[in-house]
């Protein structure tokens, strides 16, 4: 058994900078993830830092129509919100497509975030991957790729697809997130938090050492529209998407006059298409014109020997999203 230090932090600065004499410290609030793959040996921290103490539990409306909401809102809590529920109908179905009812309860907004994938190369411990070991290889790529790797935004070192339906709304919405550094406080846009694994797959966000999200905020939400999120999986319950959307459209009657669409469980990140937008924008309502759509969301997929199926179920899950939100 491993051993390792644990400390608990009282606000976001002790949090970073306290504990960096002892190297980079892993951040413990729901552990829904960390401590899975603490038990399978997958990461090795040597310092916990509890951050579950910080006064990062709030859901709150901004002056200029954004919503700001602290790292540690659990996803129960987000997902069921008035005002999220009232303004961002997406994000509240997309975080109540996912996991269980006890997992929403301990998952945080900050640790969703945060999600590593569930490829099972990576998470067994002993074959090569390239996120768990630089330079080892990806197993998937000649192995069983079938349900959790991804068709775009592929890599010759990595095929794992992003698991998080939380972060497919987020993109579709379009968010920042704060963290907090050792030397303070900074902003990313939620559209560059989340890295492609091109040369270098283990590295998956834009965080710096010693940084922790402290909050993700909502941009305004599109003024009259309406959305939703559509999950398809191998089953109703707890389980991953194989192909997700989510979807946000402002109409006119019967034309559309603003779109926002992303992807999940199709590519590595959560991934916002944005000419498939464009050429929803001053569109009537036509299920040829979302067939079209839903292909050129798909534009530049790659598949490997067991997930071509994802490149139709991409299509369709815009398709039937538009064709249902629309009607």
């Amino acid at each position: 058994m491993r051993t390792f230090d644990y400390a608990r932090a009282q606000t976001p600065g002790q949090a970073v900078s306290s504990h960096a004499a002892s190297g980079q410290p892993f951040y413990l609030a729901g552990g829904t993830t960390l401590l899975d793959l603490v038990k399978l040996d997958v990461m090795q921290p040597d310092r916990l830092v509890d951050i579950n103490h910080l006064t990062l539990k709030h859901i709150e409306p901004l002056a200029d129509g954004r919503v700001r909401i602290g790292a540690l809102v659990s996803n129960t809590e987000l997902a069921n919100h008035p005002l999220i529920r009232e303004r961002y109908t997406v994000l509240s179905q997309a975080i109540l497509a996912g996991a269980s009812t006890q997992l929403r309860n301990k998952a945080t907004t900050g640790g969703n975030v945060m999600q590593r994938v569930r490829c099972n190369y990576f998470r067994d411990g002993v074959s090569p991957c390239n996120k768990r070991q630089p330079g080892s290889g990806c197993a998937a790529i000649g192995g069983h790729n079938r349900s959790v790797h991804a068709v775009l935004g592929t890599s010759e070192h990595c095929i794992a697809t992003h698991p998080s339906d939380m972060c497919v709304a987020m993109a579709a919405i379009g968010a920042q997130v704060t963290v907090q550094g050792q030397s303070g406080v900074r902003e990313i846009a939620f559209s560059d938090f989340h890295m492609l694994p091109g040369q270098t797959p283990w590295v998956e966000h834009a965080l710096q050492p010693h940084e922790l999200i402290t909050h993700v905020t909502l941009d305004a939400p599109l003024a009259n529209s309406r959305s939703a999120y559509l999950k398809l999986r191998d089953r109703e319950s707890y389980q991953f998407a194989l192909a997700s959307s989510a979807v946000i459209v402002v109409m006119d009657g019967q034309r559309i006059t603003d779109a926002r669409i992303a992807l999940g469980g199709v590519a590595t990140k959560p991934w916002r298409v944005l000419e498939a937008e464009r050429a929803l924008v001053g569109q009537r309502v036509d299920i040829s014109l979302f067939n079209q759509v839903g292909e050129r969301a798909m534009q530049g997929a790659r598949a490997y020997e067991h997930n071509a199926f994802k490149i139709s179920l991409g299509q369709q899950v815009v398709t039937r999203n538009l064709r249902d939100l629309t009607a």
